[in-house]
This record gives structure tokens, sequence and C-alpha cells, in this order.
């Protein structure tokens, strides 16, 4: 019956596809570091002043990459790195000009990692969409002037590349990396699904290439430490909920006229699901990574709560209005106790790993389980947090941003 109500399930192909816009490459990555994605209105015009503390502070918080002190020693040598498709790549001591290519949320954990934007040149419009409309144009507000026209989906336009005068590429396809590098730019490939997309783990590995890259980060490191404790809080806050008392939770990854789509039991809804001890209803179909659904397969399933991603424009009144195409969903009982979220759009969309994660944890445990955690403000958690991290005060307008976010944030998806 569920199989005659699935209109279809995705190969984990196409899962990485929606992240990344190039599944074909990430299959070839992955098949050579042994199962080796990525990849995601407020104006981008924070106040001077605003914008000149963040720098400031960013840059205190963040003092491992001063110009005068470099890691690797000759600042005019070279060093090598393994990447995840275990190509060794040879790159620069000294990166002043990076491009982020079709791995959507690496542009911005780039520039966390560094404590600032200034040495992206260049990031994939789908990024640039969500650093507009998200934090990352307002703590890190140089990101807004990178150039996106060297990219199309997954296909890099050589020419364009090279006007960027790059020192070195993060993000691509296998193939796409060796012809980067044939044109004598060092290019390197990441991955999101080698690590059964699990938010922290593979966090921790995207920090380990960028660690070979560049040499260290505190923000990295805090973000890590954090994280595992946030996570370890919540799982022994929850970890004594009867399975039938579990939180039935449909992860909407994208949802609009043409498709609905759910995230299965292998992608990143899976591990945000099991993080606060909830039930993923998608995870009832086998090996399923992102799997295309019916409004009929919603009425059996009939979750308690329903997370809409970033990944889409839809918002949570689409569904109390059933403003999207001929779908009904007054009978659901998520849609009928007005449980509806959409996730936050911190400094990226915040579905995927990054340095968002230990707010978006205490997030999901908040709403999914408001009792067990009726302790959480997450405004002033979120507020906290960006203030240690960043050396940067979010303002309420801000917040807002955060938690009630745009449906631009979706540009180009």
């Amino acid at each position: 019956m569920k199989k005659k109500l699935l209109a279809g399930l995705l190969s984990v192909s196409i899962a990485l596809c929606a992240f990344s816009a190039c599944a074909k490459k990430e299959e070839e990555t992955s098949a050579s570091s042994s199962s080796a994605t990525q990849s995601e209105e407020t104006s981008a015009d924070s106040s001077e002043s605003e914008s000149d503390t963040s720098s400031e502070t960013s840059g205190d918080v963040q003092g491992e990459n001063k110009e005068s002190e470099n890691p690797f020693g000759d600042p005019n040598g070279t060093h090598t790195v393994v990447d995840h498709a275990g190509d060794t790549v040879e790159v620069p001591n000294t990166i002043n000009r990076i491009v982020v290519g079709s791995f959507y949320p690496l542009a911005s954990v780039i520039a966390e990692y560094l404590g600032s934007a200034e040495k992206i040149v260049g990031i994939h419009p789908v990024s640039m969409s969500a650093a507009e409309n998200g934090l990352l144009g307002q703590i890190y507000p140089e990101i807004l002037d990178a150039d996106t026209a060297f990219i199309s989906g997954d296909e890099v336009n050589l020419e364009e590349l090279l006007l960027l005068k790059p020192d070195i590429v993060i993000g691509v396809g296998q193939e796409q990396a060796k012809a980067i590098r044939d044109a004598g730019i060092p290019a390197v490939t990441t991955s999101a699904s080698a690590w059964n997309y699990d938010i922290i783990v593979t966090y921790e590995h995207w920090v380990d290439l960028l660690d070979q890259i560049f040499g260290g980060s505190e923000f990295a490191k805090k973000a890590m430490e954090k994280s595992d404790a946030v996570h370890a809080d919540i799982i022994e806050k929850t970890k004594d909920i009867p399975d039938d008392q579990k939180a039935r939770v449909l992860v909407l990854f994208k949802y609009t006229d043409a498709a609905m789509v759910a995230s299965g039991v292998n992608f990143f809804g899976q591990w945000w699901c099991e993080s606060v001890n909830a039930y993923n209803v998608a995870s009832e179909v086998p090996d399923g990574s992102i799997l295309k659904i019916s409004m009929e397969q919603v009425y059996e399933w009939n979750p308690d709560i329903i997370i809409i991603t970033n990944f889409c424009g839809t918002q949570p009144e689409d569904l109390y209005e059933n403003a999207i195409g001929t779908d009904d969903w007054s009978t659901i009982n998520a849609v009928k106790n007005k449980r509806v979220y959409k996730m936050p759009l911190g400094l990226y969309r915040s579905y995927t790993p990054g340095g968002d994660s230990p707010v978006t944890m205490q997030w999901m445990a908040s709403v999914i389980y408001p009792d067990l955690f009726s302790d959480i403000d997450i405004r002033a958690i979120a507020k906290e947090y960006y203030k240690e991290m960043c050396g940067y005060d979010l303002s309420e307008e801000q917040l807002d941003m955060m938690f009630i976010p745009s449906r631009d944030a979706a540009r180009g998806l």
C-alpha cells in the first residue's frame, strides 16, 4: 500500500543534487573516497558602525589567522591536503582569494571558520540567496561582494573563474576539480554523504579539511564543543521517552506546486529527529534519502509535527491555508494543532551541518517537546551564542530574520 502511495523514491544522488546541484559529480567523489554534497530580507547593509564592530570583534575571536603568523611556516610555500575524494592536492600556504563551488553550505562554513568573508571572492548563487536573507550577510557583510557569475548549477565557467584569480577553489565535484587543477588552480572536493548524514560528525570532517587548508580555527573548535555538549544534554533529557510517546515528525525538505519531498532515513532529517528522540515518519520507507510523496501518504502518516526546511520557500501558513496546489492539509494533526514550523535561517540553512547547529538543536528540542524544554528561550540562546562565537550583537530584527525566515532564502533552488 505504502509503495503505491509513494509518488516515488528518489536516489541518494538526487538528494545530494538538491544541496549541490552536482549529483553526478558527488557520486564520482563518493566512489573515490569509499563513500564520499552539498549543498542551500534584510538589507546587506548593516549600519556602518555595526559592520565595523562585527568585523573587528570577529577578528579578535578568531585570532589564529594573523597574516604575520603563517601556520605552515614559509608564507610563500605550499603544502598538501587530502580532499574528500581521496585526492592529494598541493595548495598555497598563504591563501587570500577563495572561490566556493556548488557545495552550498561551505561559503558560510569558511566564513565562520576564518572569522571573516573578506577572502571569499566567489560563491554559488544559491549560497548567495541564503547570505542575503540570513545572518551571514549581516555578520560578515563582505560576503555580499562575492561574485556568482562563474557558476551555474554545478557547471563552472573556467573563463569567468580565471578572472577571479583564486588561490584555491573549494567544494566542486572530483571531475571538475581535476579540470580546474589542469587550468593551474588548486581545487578540492567536499562531501556531505560520507558520514551517514550525522550533522556533528559531518561538520567535524568539513572542519578537518579546512584545518588542512588553513591551519586551524577557534570558531570551529568552539562550535564542535558546543554541539557535542548540547547534543548530550538533549539526549539525556529525552532518553526515557517511550516509543509510543515519541513525537511523529514529517520533515518537508521541499514542497512546491511541482512536488512534495520528505527527508527519509538516509538524510539529515533523520538525524535531526533522532537528536531529540522523535520519530521520523518517512523512515518507514527503507533506504530512503529524499522521497517524493503524495498527499495520500501524508494522510496515512498523519504526523504530529511538520518541519519545513529553507530549501523551499514554503511557510507554515501555506499548509494552514491550503495555499499550494489542491492539497488539503486540514485533517493532519500537525496542521489542526498549529504545529508546523520553519527551520531557522542562521549563517546558513540550518538543515545542514554548520556553526548554527548548537542553536538549531535547541530550537528543534523546544518545538518538538515544548513541555520538556520549557526552560529554553531560543532567542536569548541565539543572541548569546552569536555574541560569543562571532562577537556580534543580534538585534531583535535580526532574530526575527533568523526564526521567521524569508521565502527568498530559497531563491535559485
